[in-house]
């Protein structure tokens, strides 16, 4: 009848069963692949640049805008709400190494190969008005990054050394240096603002304090550090993306060893930041995949 249960014999025998475990194995994976699909995570692709986009900067202001600068030396600031390009400059000749925003948001700052820091107004200019730069500064060396205060007309750069500037100013204020080697990035913290970490080329992570002609420490891993991002809201706390495939989580104060290892990227990690909780932060790697880490994860989520 109907509601007569028939016994279904099986042999549990694993002779008979050789891939049993490998066939599990492939079910629970498209499974997790597929819920991962089904979440929808991208919501849209910005197009526009004729070449590789190089760095990209937030508005401080607004959670709509955003900039992206590339290999061409073409600037870009985008509305994502309508998802379009409002405006587009020809900033540099050769790539745009990095960019920020001033931390008003009515001004940012770019630093290109050919030895230049730039400031542009946010705004479009009116019509008839030229699209040029408000300041310009002519270099010694390249500039490969760059990074504005959080409350006050300063901003650093990074290349052959750390150079601290005034917005009003040719010339930079002081010059901060640890070893010999280039360093590829240079980051403000938001709570301490006169703290800020740089990453070197031979693998070391140097922090300073504007306050002091030297700097105050170093810690040196095994691979080089490409990038590094402070925690909002945790003033000692910063995050370093790294070559070895990993991510360390450092407080400042004790350098000795790390205080969370975030694995799971199967390639270098080339960029990293937090979310504005401080719980969270993202990163990018050459593995062309983007993450999102819980700050006392090792795994991502």
């Amino acid at each position: 009848t109907c509601v007569t249960l028939i016994a279904v014999p099986r042999n549990y025998d694993p002779a008979l069963h050789p891939f049993e475990v490998p066939r599990e194995y492939t079910r629970a994976l498209n499974a997790t692949k597929l819920e991962r699909v089904f979440a929808k995570p991208f919501l849209s692709s910005l197009d526009g640049h004729r070449d590789g986009v190089n760095c990209m900067a937030k508005h401080p202001k607004s959670l709509s805008t955003v900039l992206s600068g590339a290999c061409d030396g073409e600037v870009k600031i985008w509305n994502l709400t309508k998802r379009q390009c409002i405006r587009t400059i020809q900033a540099h000749e050769g790539f745009v190494r990095g960019m920020c925003a001033r931390f008003c948001g009515t001004s940012f700052f770019t630093v290109g190969d050919d030895k230049t820091v730039k400031q542009w107004k946010m705004e479009s200019p009116e019509y008839g008005e030229e699209e040029e730069p408000i300041h310009t500064i002519l270099g010694k060396t390249v500039y490969t990054g760059i990074d504005h205060h959080w409350k006050e007309a300063v901003f650093a750069t990074c290349g052959h050394q750390v150079d601290i500037w005034d917005e009003q100013r040719t010339s930079p204020m002081c010059s901060l240096t640890w070893g010999f080697d280039s360093i590829s990035s240079v980051k403000f913290n938001p709570i301490e603002t006169y703290l800020l970490g740089s990453c070197a080329s031979d693998r070391n992570i140097v922090l300073y304090d504007m306050r002091k002609s030297t700097p105050l420490k170093k810690v040196i891993l095994n691979m080089r550090t490409n990038t590094l991002c402070w925690n909002p809201m945790e003033a000692f706390v910063f995050t370093a993306a790294n070559e070895d495939y990993n991510l360390y989580t450092f407080d400042m104060r004790f350098l000795e060893s790390p205080v969370t290892v975030h694995m799971d990227h199967v390639s270098a990690v080339l960029d990293v930041d937090y979310s504005p909780t401080g719980k969270e932060f993202v990163s990018a790697s050459f593995d062309k995949s983007v993450r999102i880490f819980p700050v006392d994860k090792g795994h991502s989520r």
